[in-house]
């Protein structure tokens, strides 16, 4: 498929400059693109280097006077770099295919008529299934739950006993969503696993990893708020209580009983406590050790985590210690020379005859 700039540019509602006529044949990343391939700067030019770019023309801002390459300017970048991407590579489209005979299905089960369920996913009693969803091959849908439309659950994800996931939701795959929480009593010398009697209710517009798990209720759900956004590999415990459009980094561990607000964001691998609660719009950064509550509109780093401004000076002071340790030493040596001259001094003052009788030897 092969495009004039001018005609991107119209289909990305942009402005080129240069020659309009140049051929664009595909779209790639600013290390990948090459002769006939546009690419975009998502920031300022001269923080990247486009020495060596091959491209034969850039997506760039509208702040951006770029002379190297013609270019196509445009207010979001990404979003018409997108774009362009689709129309040279359009996704695939998924033709509706019902109930796969492949599939096991409940006969209690309620699917709407145009729900697709493919081979080997396995629909239990009870379970409703709105309309336009898709239900992936390996998919195991356990008695009683509930998807909501539109949604899509891919492939061996897993839905234990009553989870409820919400319209348009996206289940990767691998999930599993309602396994027992890791709780238990301490009778008669055995662990005995706790009371495993509540669910998980996943709200509208949420989309969970690929081997993520979220674990069912003591006694009441386990709740993810309505687009929330779960990264792949991230454990969230039971009784957790996750906010509205909340963005859950790849490996984060959240602690049984925990909650957050609405817009919270943790960056990767941070490791959250039981029974705490993160205020609405915190930021965590990336390997955080959350220990105590965060108030709401908080930035935390580190281990155990505080205020972002005040781990930066703790880090600094610390980067800072081998010199310290070296001053500390020159110090010591300093002041040991002085209290070794003032015992001598006062020693002569105490003893005049022998400081003089030693000077006479001397």
């Amino acid at each position: 498929m092969h495009v004039t700039l001018a005609q991107l540019a119209a289909l990305v509602d942009g402005t080129f400059i240069g020659d309009g006529e140049t051929v664009i044949h595909d779209a790639a990343s600013l290390r990948d693109a090459k002769i006939g391939q546009i690419t975009l700067v998502d920031g300022d030019p001269r923080n990247q280097d486009l020495s060596g770019c091959c491209a034969s023309a850039v997506i760039v801002p509208k702040s951006v006077q770029l002379e190297l390459l013609p270019a196509i300017q445009v207010d979001d970048v990404h979003r018409a770099f997108a774009a362009i991407v689709l129309h040279f590579h359009p996704r695939r489209t998924c033709r509706r295919i019902g109930i796969s005979p492949a599939a096991v299905v409940s006969p209690t089960a309620r699917l709407a008529a145009d729900v697709d369920v493919h081979p080997l996913a396995t629909i239990g009693d009870d379970v409703v299934i709105g309309s336009g969803s898709t239900i992936h091959s390996g998919v195991h849908v356990m008695a009683g739950s509930q998807i909501g439309k539109n949604a899509t659950i891919f492939p061996n994800a897993v839905l234990y006993e009553d989870t409820v996931v919400g319209p348009r939701s996206v289940i990767h795959a691998g999930a599993v969503l309602g396994a027992y929480g890791f709780g238990y009593g301490f009778v008669d010398g055995r662990h005995e696993l706790s009371a495993q009697l509540g669910n998980v209710e996943i709200g509208a517009d949420v989309e969970i990893g690929a081997g993520s798990t979220i674990d069912r209720g003591t006694y009441s759900p386990t709740v993810v708020g309505d687009g929330t956004k779960i990264d792949d590999l991230v454990m969230i415990a039971h009784n957790c209580c996750i906010g509205r459009h909340n963005m859950l980094c790849s490996q984060v561990g959240i602690a049984g009983s925990t909650s957050t607000g609405d817009y919270v964001v943790m960056a990767g691998q941070v490791g959250v406590r039981d029974h705490v609660h993160i205020g609405e719009r915190s930021v965590l950064g990336a390997m955080a050790g959350i220990t105590n509550d965060v108030p709401p509109d908080c930035r935390m780093i580190g281990i155990p985590a505080t205020p972002e401004r005040d781990q930066k000076i703790k880090q600094a002071a610390f980067s800072k210690l081998p010199e310290m340790r070296r001053q500390l030493k020159r110090l010591q040596r300093t002041v040991d020379a002085m209290v070794e001259q003032l015992a001598t001094q006062e020693d002569e003052e105490q003893h005049p005859d022998d400081g003089q009788a030693r000077r006479r030897v001397a």
